[in-house]
């Protein structure tokens, strides 16, 4: 919704002679107007972190006050969790296992009964061939030494094919070999995962602050924290997470509870429960959702009023740092965009320092957009929309005569007329829905 403010020099000349009462008119003016969109908005802190407890367990020590300013790694408090222990004791002890068993090998065929019958068969066929020389018949000679080669062939091509065996036995038994150590290193990777996550687990019984602020202990909405063993778990590789959740003994499964109430040494908790909340108010912002119709006039620079409910008639000041691209829809179907400002400090009528709002505080925002200074300008009630066209009535000699205008910046009280009118114009302030082409209407 747009509104405005405005301000201007601009002289009213109120007719005596005019026809109705009602009917008013005055000269053009300089002027300057201000174009303003008003939105809803809301305080918001520089930052604002949940602590959650790992796991289960209860507190064991509660080493800051409610309220009190931490800097960032500030130790808050202690969680006892005999079952975390156990689970990292039992990491521990199933990576050890893990880790002696070493290199997996089911050995090889070992080819030396081959090599032994080549030298048992050498000495053989040597001896044949001897003897078969000592022959003194020449056609038995020849046809004893035909045999044995005839043998040796045979014996060459049995020998080959057994080695050709012994090498694909050994190739399989070196892919079962392959196969084992994969096996191995899979569960080693394992063990050493989940020994990880119950480590940092029982390391994050130690809590500490994750950003500097101010401590509120307990009462708090719950959630997962990165401090949690369900989150932890879940940057593991998805091959390794079932057998380290199951090695942590489930120490991981969340809880979206929250303390109540006072937080206190004994009390309990589960892994998620929300234990206190640190909230950064060094720097605090403006989120204000601006509706579509009006977003494309709003960018960053833009200055703005910001009026809050809890203190009236106080208006702090802000610029406008970003303009989200993405929309947000409303349960109504309507589309609005978030616009982020920075907040100044505001100032009391008397001039003193406003009091410092508190992030969630509701705010009117009123986004000037648009500034234009001396510029040629008429109250707004001057101007009438007729079809598609904005115009004026213009009195000339007494008579008043439509004029289509071009408007620029459009305030609450003055529009800018940015083509269609000079400052020597006179036109109609008030009544122009009485007033009718070529009526006669006074002026001074």
């Amino acid at each position: 919704m747009i509104a405005s403010s405005a301000t201007a020099v601009l002289v009213l000349a109120a007719c005596s002679n005019t026809p109705a009462p009602d009917i008013r008119t005055a000269r053009v003016a300089l002027g300057t107007v201000t174009e303003v969109v008003q939105a809803p908005g809301s305080v918001v802190a520089r930052a604002t972190a949940t602590v959650t407890s790992p796991t289960a367990g209860a507190v064991a020590a509660v080493l800051v006050k409610d309220g009190v300013k931490v800097k960032a790694g500030a130790l808050l408090l202690r969680i006892a969790s005999p079952s975390a222990q156990a689970a990292l004791v039992s990491a521990k002890q199933a990576d050890a296992r893990a880790s002696n068993t070493g290199s997996v090998s089911v050995g090889s065929v070992s080819g030396g009964a081959l090599d032994q019958a080549d030298v048992t068969a050498k000495r053989a066929f040597d001896a044949a061939r001897t003897a078969a020389a000592a022959i003194p018949d020449a056609g038995l000679k020849a046809q004893a030494l035909t045999q044995i080669a005839t043998a040796e062939g045979q014996y060459a091509s049995a020998q080959a094919a057994a080695r050709q065996a012994l090498a694909q036995a050994n190739s399989g038994l070196a892919g079962i070999n392959r196969a084992a150590q994969s096996l191995a290193d899979a569960q080693r990777a394992q063990t050493r995962a989940a020994l990880a996550a119950a480590q940092a687990t029982v390391d994050a019984l130690v809590v500490k602050a994750p950003i500097a602020g101010t401590v509120v202990l307990g009462g708090v909405s719950g959630g997962s924290s990165p401090n949690s063993t369900s989150s932890l778990l879940s940057q593991l590789p998805a091959s390794v997470q079932g057998a380290a959740q199951s090695l942590l003994g489930g120490a991981g499964a969340g809880s979206n509870a929250s303390v109540v109430g006072v937080l206190e040494v004994g009390t309990p908790v589960s892994a998620g429960t929300s234990l206190l909340t640190v909230t950064d108010v060094s720097a605090l912002t403006l989120a204000v959702s601006v509706d579509e119709t009006d977003i494309l006039t709003v960018r960053p620079g833009v200055a703005a009023d910001v009026d809050f409910d809890a203190v009236p008639g106080v208006t702090y000041t802000g610029i406008v740092t970003s303009v989200d691209l993405a929309p947000t829809t409303s349960s109504r179907g309507g589309v609005s965009y978030v616009v982020r400002l920075s907040l100044d400090p505001g100032v009391t009528s008397t001039g003193e320092r406003a009091p410092v709002p508190r992030p969630g505080m509701s705010a009117v925002v009123s986004l000037k957009v648009l500034t234009a200074k001396d510029a040629v300008s008429v109250p707004a009630a001057a101007v009438f929309r007729d079809g598609k066209r904005d115009a004026v009535w213009v009195v000339e000699g007494g008579v008043a005569r439509r004029r289509d205008v071009e408007l620029g910046a459009q305030g609450d009280a003055l529009i800018q007329v940015a083509s269609g009118l000079t400052t020597q114009d006179t036109v109609v302030v008030k009544g122009a829905d009485k007033v009718t082409e070529g009526m006669q209407v006074g002026t001074k």
